[in-house]
């Protein structure tokens, strides 16, 4: 059985990014051309699709590291801050971009909130397991070494 965990990141995250813009039902926002990632950052995003990959992003990362919640995930994708002639500190990435992806991703029934913090519902689950298989599938056709996966 092909889990999530056993496909290249980079790859799962491209099928997800795909799958995530033809569903109608997400509309980005207006305020996505405005913000950067954090405080560690000095400019916003040179990638017009960033909202949809950071979506794939997060309901990846909730899969694998749920349940989770905001604080965490805002660690996640934090860096290192930049000041100058001092050493590097490092710093959360912005927790407005994870509660709105987060709140975007339960509204869309991919992830539930419970006590513990946000998990992946059946339906995330269901969207991860068959994007992980349609990945490893494609790699199994560049790779037949990779059949004993499926």
């Amino acid at each position: 059985m092909v889990d999530v965990r056993k496909v290249p990141p980079d790859l799962l995250l491209n099928h997800l990014v795909q799958t995530l813009k033809a569903d109608k039902r997400i509309e980005v926002p207006e305020w996505t051309g405005f913000l950067k990632a954090g405080i560690h950052r000095e400019k916003s995003w040179d990638d017009p699709d960033w909202y949809y990959r950071r979506l794939a992003s997060t309901l990846r990362k909730v899969y694998v590291m749920g349940p989770i919640g905001i604080s965490k995930l805002s660690e996640e994708y934090g860096g290192r801050v930049d000041r100058g002639s001092k050493s590097y500190h490092p710093a959360k990435g912005s927790r407005f971009i994870v509660r709105k992806m987060l709140n975007q991703l339960e509204s869309l029934g991919y992830v539930r909130k419970d006590r513990n913090g946000r998990t992946v519902s059946p339906a995330g689950s269901s969207l991860l397991d068959k994007s992980s298989k349609e990945v490893m599938k494609n790699l199994v056709q560049s790779n037949p070494s990779l059949e004993k996966y499926l």
